[in-house]
């Protein structure tokens, strides 16, 4: 046995297991931080790319119902591991992992000579483990209320939504910056673990990472056949059944209970809510025959121009994206015209070749034009896009 290079760490449906971890969560890192940081140029262009934003939040949820499966399927089988095959609960944290982590910064200091022995698992891929459990919790639960506000608002005063969606963005930061920090340094850097790929871990890093589950591979310690294993077989998959139909269950209630985080309606009319009516002064004549006629500038007038309907729609509908921070800038009218990295913003004449033009008509866009004020920026550039 001394003679093997390699130690089998990880079975086949531990490694498929993995990987719909990696996907599940690598998709709801992305699909979520670009909802979360939806100003920024990299965001613009990953939702435009994923098909616009209803698109990007069908596929988060779609993740996050991959996510709960995995989930599901994941306390299933630590059921039967623990209670039929009656295997040790290896990733149980105890008082060895907080001596091994002391141990383990003076080795790291040069305070301690020796690096502490840890068996299958370390005492950093515990705190990794339960972390991500503790992550998914929350997440899960917040996410709930997000994906099902209204649901959500009938038993929870309103204030715990927004609550929920600060809890929900900060602690996604939170796991991304773990995988990409923690996690890649640990198992891509300061040793390139591949045994989540093809199973298998070098005896050497078995030395140097788990010395004490190998002393037990070398010694041969097999558990001989448990003959009561039938018994608790019995037992154990009529409960798992009743306990997987009814988290399945709950998924269906989670997805199904209500649409209203997915669908994107366009706003609408802003009205005031109070409107203080000042009294009216009664015109004298003079007044009244030198009083300018009125301009009309607001979307819906028949002033097609930058200055009267085309100007009030891009500003107010683009101007909180696109203002005067660098990139496209719909600041004012020539500015509107240039562009920005995509090409030209608008070109008179040629709505096909405006940028602006073309990315609304796409749909999905965040300020997504409603198909009036398209059409009236349509026929804005087709008369030449006028300033004034």
């Amino acid at each position: 046995m001394s003679d093997q290079k390699y130690y089998t760490r990880f079975n086949l449906a531990q490694r498929i297991e993995h990987l719909l971890l990696f996907l599940s969560f690598t998709l709801l890192g992305i699909t979520g931080l670009i909802q979360k940081y939806i100003d920024a140029d990299i965001s613009l262009w990953l939702i435009q790319a994923m098909g616009g934003l209803v698109a990007v939040r069908v596929i988060h949820r779609v993740a996050a119902v991959v996510f709960l499966l995995e989930t599901i399927y994941h306390i299933v089988l630590l059921g039967y591991m623990i209670y039929v095959k009656k295997v040790e609960m290896t990733m149980l944290p105890g008082i060895k992992d907080v001596k091994d982590g002391l141990q383990s910064l003076g080795y790291n200091l040069g305070i301690s000579k020796t690096r502490p022995k840890m068996g299958r698992y370390t005492f950093d891929e515990k705190l990794e483990y339960w972390a991500m459990i503790w992550g998914g919790l929350v997440m899960a639960i917040t996410g709930f209320m997000l994906w099902n506000p209204i649901v959500t608002a009938r038993v929870l005063p309103g204030v715990i939504i927004p609550a929920a969606k600060a809890a929900h963005g900060a602690e996604a930061v939170l796991a991304v910056l773990a995988i990409l920090i923690w996690h890649t340094y640990h198992v891509h850097f300061k040793l390139f673990n591949k045994s989540m790929i093809n199973g298998k871990l070098e005896m050497h890093h078995m030395e140097e990472e788990h010395p004490l589950e190998l002393e037990k591979f070398l010694a041969g310690e097999e558990k001989p056949l448990d003959p009561k294993m039938k018994k608790r077989k019995i037992i154990f998959f009529p409960v798992a059944a009743v306990f997987s139909i009814a988290m399945l269950a709950g998924v269906y209630y989670f997805v199904t209970a209500e649409t209203t985080a997915i669908e994107t309606i366009p706003p609408g009319e802003r009205v005031p809510v109070i409107e203080v009516i000042e009294p009216t002064a009664v015109p004298t004549k003079e007044a009244v025959e030198n009083e300018p006629a009125p301009v009309d500038s607001e979307p819906g007038s028949t002033d097609l121009t930058w200055e009267g309907q085309a100007g009030a729609i891009i500003q107010k509908k683009c101007g909180m994206c696109h203002g005067t921070a660098g990139g496209y800038s719909v600041a004012d009218y020539a500015s509107t015209l240039k562009g920005g990295k995509d090409g030209a913003g608008v070109t008179p004449g040629d709505p096909e070749a405006s940028t602006l033009f073309t990315i609304q008509a796409a749909g999905g866009h965040p300020g997504q034009f409603s198909a009036e004020e398209l059409a009236t920026i349509e026929e804005w550039i087709m008369a030449g896009a006028p300033e004034k």
